[in-house]
């Protein structure tokens, strides 16, 4: 398959970004356009890829922000988009086939990025060079050390950086409530927390087939291996629909560890989140990670997939996970999807769409302390996760969904994986932030770009 390196950047953002690679990251001002001052006033947006959440975060930001700029590898999807903000807002944003444009831009303060997993870490650490604050979607990284290179960047640039992991403000405070109850001890001591992640299918035989119009696959791929584009006919229906049900691009990118990781990165990256927040662990890490039963959908050897026209996620899983203060968490995708909470004093389950067990009826007659979500949140509950990032930009304080938790928290999910794909329990060092004793475990911490989309900086 042919391999396109990107052209060049404009010359004089080249030579920024070649020495931030030689010297590390310097502080960073907004791009040397835009003040401070003018971003607080109403802040110029960006979104960068735009299916299904690309579109869902950038609409919940209308109230908040303006959007001056698309970009998509897809120009279907491209200008559908341009077409849905003018409608929205009354004004048409510019349309961008190439991301690199968007940074290259004076006059946008953030960019909200909602591309395939594996892109998400390449476009954070350029956006964040190049003087933008920065929404991404969840799972932040497709590795470990990912985590630690977007840590980094956000130290020394300066920037903001908001995670969608929307449930810490969203769900009508369902998740905020639970957290609040589990701090103010009503059901004791904390022992067990599961979370409910769902399972998957797994699929047939994916042929190759031709590329979409429209549709600049290589450019899609990008710092994943290069591989022909694979597609049945048959459509998904209902959210993310239009789209081949099976495939290896949109939608189903989630279910191949190219591109992302099954259910542990995509649900986990949200109920393992709220269950870490809430046992106050979200600055240090697991001791252990074992998966007890599991079901990969295709043959591995020393833990990669030997075939590649199928999914190679997890299908079926039950995980223990050994948390600080000899708390266990358990993985699954059995059951309701969501978090049952278990202590010595009682247990309750949240998701979604419900709050249930003992200890919520007991909230009638015994409600928390005045102003406990506050605390948890840190102030008033935002309107929407997008209203707390935008307050994020105007205080110069990172948003409730901050790198270091969620890398934190998603360090779990990718463990999970990882034991799976190496049929092996994993201790882990939670300072160092590596695995014990396993050499071949520890390669998998990172990944190597292709050839011509490594990380610029």
């Amino acid at each position: 398959m042919r391999t396109r390196s990107l052209p060049a950047l404009p010359s004089t953002r080249r030579r920024f970004l070649q020495g931030a690679a030689a010297g590390g990251f310097a502080i960073v001002l907004p791009a040397g356009g835009r003040s401070l001052a003018a971003a607080a006033e109403r802040p110029i947006f960006a979104t960068i890829g735009l299916r299904n959440q690309g579109w869902t975060i950038t609409s919940k930001s209308f109230p908040f922000v303006d959007f001056a700029a698309l970009a998509d590898v897809d120009a279907n999807v491209l200008a559908e988009n341009v077409a849905k903000v003018e409608k929205a807002t009354g004004r048409k944003p510019d349309a961008h086939a190439d991301y690199r444009r968007i940074l290259d831009r004076k006059d946008i303060d953030a960019v909200m990025i909602a591309t395939p997993d594996h892109w998400h870490t390449k476009i954070a650490l350029e956006a964040m060079a190049a003087g933008k604050d920065v929404y991404c979607e969840k799972p932040l990284t497709l590795t470990i050390d990912e985590g630690k290179q977007i840590e980094r960047a956000v130290k020394q640039t300066g920037r903001m950086f908001q995670v969608g992991t929307m449930q810490r403000t969203e769900c009508d405070g369902r998740f905020l409530q639970a957290i609040a109850l589990v701090r103010a001890g009503r059901i004791g001591k904390v022992r067990k927390v599961t979370c409910g992640i769902n399972g998957m299918e797994p699929s047939p035989s994916i042929p190759e087939t031709a590329v979409p119009p429209g549709l600049d696959w290589d450019f899609w791929l990008g710092p994943a291996p290069a591989v022909a584009y694979r597609a049945l006919p048959e459509l998904r229906k209902g959210y993310g629909g239009g789209v081949p049900l099976y495939s290896n691009g949109h939608y189903s990118f989630r279910n191949w560890h190219e591109y992302s990781g099954g259910k542990l990165t995509d649900w986990g990256a949200h109920h393992v989140d709220i269950a870490c927040w809430a046992l106050g662990c979200t600055d240090t890490g697991p001791s252990r990670v074992e998966p007890l039963e599991y079901t990969l959908p295709v043959e591995y050897k020393d833990g990669q997939p030997l075939v590649a026209d199928r999914y190679n996620a997890a299908t079926e899983f039950t995980i223990k996970v050994a948390l600080p203060d000899d708390v266990e968490m358990i993985i699954t995708s059995e059951g309701d999807n969501g978090i049952l909470f278990e202590g010595d004093e009682g247990r309750f389950f949240v998701n979604r769409g419900k709050l249930t067990g003992k200890p919520v009826e007991d909230l009638k007659d015994g409600p928390l302390p005045a102003g406990a979500i506050e605390a948890i949140y840190g102030g008033p509950v935002a309107r929407n996760h997008t209203d707390n990032f935008v307050a994020a930009i105007r205080s110069r304080t990172q948003p409730i969904s901050d790198v270091w938790s969620h890398n934190r928290m998603l360090e779990i999910c990718h463990l999970a994986n990882i034991a799976m794909r190496l049929g092996r329990g994993l201790d882990w060092d939670p300072v160092k932030r590596e695995i014990v004793g396993d050499d071949q475990a520890n390669t998998f911490l990172a990944r190597e770009s292709r050839k011509g989309y490594e990380t610029s900086v």
